[in-house]
């Protein structure tokens, strides 16, 4: 599991507990019907919303956040510099086998394309639409939590709205307004919880690995056209250290001089 969301899991929940604790009254902030309005609608009027695959799709992206690690980039760069050696000192042809074999599905396709001799127009082209599909699936996965985000709150407001209306239709009886009131307000307070503890850091943290994917999938690309063009394989690592932090470019030279040492 992700250490990063981990945390996060934990520490809002911990935090929270904490708060309802030290409040005194944990069992205040326990309303089964208002749970069933805020929460049920929140996520019912998402079928509504979103076609059923793109629901499901989304549920499945959303547990892969949770156990899934972001790709190992600089191994990522270390295999596509050692394909570029292999490439210079044997053709385009010798790394037939690594097409077959490597376990990066798209770096797989990619080598597959290079070593059949695919014009680089086209090869790019091919590339370019296969990003933008997976950048649109990761964007329809972001929408369906934003939009969780934005249904929560607003469901919770017409609990309390709905709560507010039966309060009021209840005045004859002074002594029942602080109990509906607080009632009322409960609905507000789950669609909170649910937007800004769960609904908009999913979307956040399937931003932020969208945006690492997709560097990575560029970075493949640029590596396999220098590969395909000739470079040599140090001008290959130096392009593909733009894609990274000074921190791994540091890394990756380190790696580089010890190899050139050995």
């Amino acid at each position: 599991m992700d250490i990063a969301t981990l945390i996060g899991i934990v520490g809002v929940a911990g935090v929270l507990a904490m708060q309802l604790l030290l409040g005194g009254n944990v069992a205040a902030f326990i309303n089964i019907p208002s749970m069933i309005g805020t929460i049920g609608g929140s996520f019912l009027v998402l079928f509504f919303n979103f076609s059923m695959p793109q629901v499901m799709r989304a549920f499945q992206v959303a547990m892969k956040t949770f156990k899934d690690t972001p790709s190992d980039t600089l191994a990522t760069i270390r295999n596509l510099v050692e394909y570029a050696e292999l490439a210079r000192k044997q053709g385009m042809l010798a790394l037939e086998e690594h097409s077959e074999t490597e376990e990066d599905l798209f770096l797989r396709k990619c080598l597959r394309l290079a070593v059949d001799g695919t014009d680089p127009k086209v090869l790019v082209r091919i590339l370019e639409m296969d990003i933008e599909q997976v950048e649109n699936r990761h964007m329809q996965g972001q929408d369906f939590f934003l939009a969780l985000g934005q249904f929560a709150p607003a469901f919770g407001m017409i609990g309390t709205l709905i709560g507010l209306v039966q309060m009021l239709a209840g005045l004859d009886d002074p002594s029942t307004i602080g109990a509906g009131m607080a009632v009322a307000l409960l609905t507000t307070f789950y669609g909170a919880v649910v937007a800004n503890t769960f609904a908009l850091p999913m979307a956040g943290k399937l931003k932020v690995r969208s945006a690492e994917e997709l560097n990575n999938r560029w970075m493949v690309v640029e590596g396999i056209m220098a590969i395909q063009s000739g470079d040599s394989p140090r001008v290959v690592e130096e392009k593909l250290k733009s894609f990274v932090s000074p921190v791994q470019r540091e890394t990756i030279e380190n790696e580089r001089k010890e190899r050139e040492a050995a």
